[in-house]
């Protein structure tokens, strides 16, 4: 009996600790993919005097990739109409982009060279000083046709909700009064930026630096975002990320004992419809 009663109260005890907790968090990921295989969805490429940007059928990775031919200082890809890669990115945990990448040329005076391959988020709303906007942005690398031209994939992941730049990460709005580089616009943090962006942008123009005009011909393909955010799974009772047999002996002992981990209608009271409440979660499954 004495061991009985022991086995009882450490099963008490971690009864009271899953109450408090909540249960677990799964990882959800909601991610877009642009692929062009069903046109631009949104997506813009360099047009002007300089050149142009099309969606070309064949030579992607796979199929279908939007391509420039441009001439001028840099040339840049931007979305400012496409749900999935604007907005508030502080919503979700963790984001991560990418791009695919294909250089058949960046030449100066004929001469391959390298340019800055970078992606911007921008807000309008947080530009100061006659800036045109205000963002922040990472550099992947410096592409050019010797090193990138077979497809290669760029990406980064990063905390959305962080108040400071990222490990390399710029900001651009605001300009240091020392070294006059650019920075986020004074008062603004990382998080506040990321909170209404209206226009992703992958470019070659780093703020800071100024280039002479150059030839590009550029091909993108297969731009991806993912939005990962935890959610919880009210029916894992053991916190496992399983839904089996434990958690529901866990939910039974709970709602005889009266604890609160099984008032799945949060009413204050034990009944038939928190039964029904945790069946229909435990039914539905973690995300």
């Amino acid at each position: 009996m004495y061991i009985k009663h022991n086995r009882l109260i450490r099963r008490s005890a971690t009864l009271a600790l899953i109450g408090l907790t909540g249960g677990s968090a799964i990882a959800a990921d909601d991610t877009t993919t642009v692929t062009f295989d069903n046109g631009a969805q949104g997506w813009i490429g360099s047009e002007g005097p300089g050149g142009t940007t099309e969606i070309r059928p064949t030579g992607g990775n796979d199929d279908a990739h939007l391509y420039t031919i441009f001439n001028n200082f840099g040339i840049t890809f931007f979305n400012e109409t496409n749900e999935a890669f604007i907005g508030d990115y502080t919503d979700a945990d963790l984001i991560t982009i990418s791009i695919d990448v294909k250089v058949d040329r960046v030449f100066f005076f004929s001469q391959d060279v390298t340019r800055p391959w970078l992606v911007e988020l921008r807000d309008y709303d947080a530009r100061t000083n006659g800036s045109p906007w205000a963002s922040a942005w990472f550099k992947f690398t410096s592409i050019s046709q010797a090193e990138h031209s077979e497809w290669t994939t760029f990406s980064v992941t990063f905390d959305p909700n962080s108040t400071e730049l990222p490990e390399g990460w710029g900001g651009y709005g605001g300009e240091d009064p020392d070294t006059f580089e650019p920075t986020l616009p004074e008062g603004s943090t990382f998080a506040d930026i990321l909170s209404g962006i209206d226009t992703i942008a992958f470019t070659t123009l780093q703020p800071g630096f100024f280039f002479g005009f150059t030839d590009f011909e550029i091909g993108i393909d297969n731009i991806t975002i993912t939005r990962t955010s935890s959610q919880p799974c009210i029916a894992d009772l053991t916190g496992d990320g399983e839904l089996d047999f434990f958690d529901v002996s866990d939910f039974l002992d709970a709602f005889g004992a009266g604890n609160p981990i099984a008032d799945f209608d949060d009413n204050g009271e034990y009944d038939f419809f928190d039964v029904s409440a945790f069946l229909d979660a435990f039914a539905e499954g973690c995300p």
